[in-house]
């Protein structure tokens, strides 16, 4: 009980604050967008910058983490795809998009602060390593897929060039590399320059958190019921059941298995019904799974948390 009260709770009611703040007019719908593109375009970015920038590499680089992580990824995907087509009965640009749901986990804004609560800030480096393949590998994975599915339009190639294009623009993206780029080359800084983004780093999972749960008010809880359920139960508990299988086949030592198998049991992301919109399938059972598994992870990560110790 502790691990909710102490972890948990503090996470999701800075989320429940900015839920009810949009849902009762406290704070526009206009506001929360501007508090998003603050967080992820710029708080968001210093904080994985600032992260990356002072990550001792060598110490929490380890290919066995990514393997274990990312084999508990890409089976939650199989799992979503396959599960939507023949249990379901979904077509397939559906599958896929139902697939990326079970494929995609919050990594960022809620597998970062319930680390940090849990074990410390000194236990986020697993986390980081974890957060800079995350985006390229699950779009390219929903992509590919997703151009197989529907075979029109630009085709495969065309469609990844033009992804990894925009990502080369994204904002956290850009964090991540100039992190690498500043830990790898052993640059310097300007103290002044380092305190102007630690501030930065330090508005930035609160007020993502904030504006995370305003975002959350937009989706309703409609839909298909039961394969929203069948997105919870593969993103909240075979995802990381598999990563945790992984993670103690390849001895992963104590901080990446945490870290690896935390990050794995959080709820889809919102990134999931970005990329259903993107394809226009399935974007109400994206929309809602992503609320749903949402609201439905405060009690799965207690479980999780519970096991791992």
């Amino acid at each position: 009980m502790s691990a909710l009260i102490e972890v948990i709770l503090p996470v999701f009611l800075v989320l429940g604050f900015g839920y009810f703040a949009v849902w009762r007019g406290l704070f526009s719908q206009s506001g929360v967008d501007g508090l998003m593109k603050f967080t992820q375009n710029f708080a968001i970015p210093c904080l994985l910058f600032r992260a990356i920038s002072t990550l001792d590499l060598s110490a929490s680089f380890d290919a066995r983490l990514l393997a274990s992580f990312y084999t508990g990824a890409g089976a939650g995907f199989a799992a979503g795809l396959l599960g939507a087509r023949f249990l379901f009965k979904r077509p397939w640009p559906d599958s896929v998009a139902i697939g990326f749901g079970t494929l995609f986990s919050n990594s960022v804004l809620l597998g970062l602060p319930i680390t940090e609560r849990a074990y410390g800030v000194e236990a986020l480096g697993p986390n980081f390593i974890i957060v800079a393949f995350h985006a390229p590998f699950c779009y390219v994975v929903g992509v590919t897929a997703m151009e197989i599915a529907k075979a029109e339009g630009k085709g495969v190639l065309e469609t990844l060039g033009s992804v990894l294009r925009s990502m080369a623009r994204n904002a956290l993206v850009i964090g991540i590399t100039l992190g690498f780029v500043v830990n790898l080359l052993g640059i310097t800084l300007p103290g002044t320059l380092l305190a102007a983004v630690d501030m930065m780093v330090r508005a930035a999972l609160p007020a993502a958190l904030f504006g995370l749960g305003g975002v959350l008010v937009a989706y309703r809880p409609e839909g298909d019921m039961k394969t929203v359920a069948y997105i919870c139960a593969v993103s909240l508990m075979l995802h990381p059941a598999i990563v945790w299988f992984m993670g103690r086949t390849l001895a992963l030592d104590p901080g990446q298995f945490r870290s690896a198998v935390l990050t794995a049991s959080m709820a889809p992301g919102v990134n999931t019904y970005v990329f259903a919109n993107m394809y226009g399938v399935s974007k109400r059972v994206a929309a809602t799974s992503v609320l749903v598994a949402t609201a439905v992870s405060i009690f799965t990560v207690w479980i999780w948390l519970g096991l791992l110790g």
